[in-house]
């Protein structure tokens, strides 16, 4: 899928008209990244927005206990990095890549304009902005409702999607950040759910054997 393509299936590029989508199409980069390179850090300065092409980006929170929390993991088709857009401020977040992985980066200036140009467009992100809340909301309430094992069984449902046979391109302790527990809570919850046979697991390919039990859980 060519830098076009892409653009025009998310909720912000898709409303731009030929013209404008030239424009940013002309100061755009694709770049790539290997595993576990970092695209930008907490507290950099923020000049750009970016598009998973392939690959997977994990968006980190450093803590005063100087322990990281994975906060989102961004697909294949998702964009980040939006928020500066609206303020002059830093990067309230690291990015670093999970896999392999290939962006498109858009600057600014090109999207500031075009939002000059067509405030209506201000509505995408607003969009946008509005399901971060909804994830952000979603993620205090798991926090403070679900337990470890809840909140385990819940990733992994929502990393699997439709299938149940996946790949989860995260070490372990990636993995128990974006769950919000340690490593070794994460493991053992893991490890009842392979004995009770809900999931099987084969370095990262995991297999889920009852979907029913982990939504149950999750719930």
């Amino acid at each position: 899928m060519d830098s076009r393509q892409l653009l025009k299936q998310t909720t912000l590029f898709s409303l731009l008209d030929e013209a404008t989508l030239n424009e940013v199409l002309d100061e755009l980069s694709v770049i790539e990244i290997r595993r576990g390179t970092d695209l930008f850090l907490e507290n950099d300065a923020a000049d750009a927005l970016y598009v998973v092409v392939e690959g997977r980006i994990a968006i980190i929170k450093s803590f005063v206990d100087r322990k990281d929390s994975m906060v989102a993991l961004i697909e294949p088709g998702d964009l980040f990095g939006e928020m500066g857009l609206f303020e002059d401020q830093l990067r309230s977040a690291s990015s670093r890549a999970v896999e392999n992985s290939t962006l498109i980066e858009v600057p600014y200036p090109p999207i500031r304009r075009a939002l000059e140009a067509r405030p209506t467009l201000l509505w995408s992100l607003i969009s946008l902005l509005a399901q971060r809340l909804r994830s952000t909301d979603e993620a205090l309430a798991d926090a403070m409702f679900l337990d470890v094992t809840g909140r385990t069984a819940k990733r992994i449902l929502e990393i699997a999607g439709d299938s149940d046979d996946f790949i989860i391109p995260l070490t372990q302790e990636e993995l128990a950040g974006m769950i919000g527990a340690s490593r070794e809570r994460v493991n053992k919850t893991l490890a009842t759910f392979v004995k009770s046979g809900f999931i099987e697991i084969n370095d990262r390919h995991y297999t889920i054997v009852q979907r029913r039990k982990l939504e149950d859980i999750s719930s």
